[in-house]
């Protein structure tokens, strides 16, 4: 059987491109679109889950203070006394370094993750 060697085929050239070309003719294709106006999405309703007000324990209440507080606000207040207090680990900020008021909260542990956080809060909230 004989075969017949093929001669490989020469690489197409590409044209050298015109980098100058090609930027000036970016800012006019942008625009020469038109700006596209999105309609603006209707007022979202809040959830009543999270909007009902909820009565803090006696050991949360020493950070939130007493009244009844919906579950968004009683978050606020915890984080803004771990700010105050600068209570967030400083070599990873998810972990928050509790204080004597915090630990009665957090169940004893003395650091918790901030995703874990919410979970021990909402366990001191009827």
């Amino acid at each position: 059987m004989a075969t017949a060697k093929k001669t490989p085929a020469a690489p197409a050239k590409k044209p050298a491109a015109k980098p100058a070309a090609k930027k000036a003719a970016a800012p006019a294709k942008a625009a020469a679109k038109p700006a596209v106006k999105k309609a603006a999405p209707a007022a979202r309703k809040p959830n009543a889950a999270f909007m009902k007000a909820l009565t803090p324990s006696a050991s949360l209440a020493a950070i939130v203070g007493a009244a009844p507080l919906p579950r968004t606000e009683v978050t606020k207040k915890v984080w803004d006394y771990i700010k105050k207090f600068d209570l967030q680990d400083p070599a990873n900020r998810r972990n928050i370094n509790a204080d004597d008021k915090l630990k009665a909260v957090f169940g004893g542990k003395a650091q918790v993750s901030m995703f874990e956080m919410t979970k021990l809060i909402s366990d001191h909230l009827k």
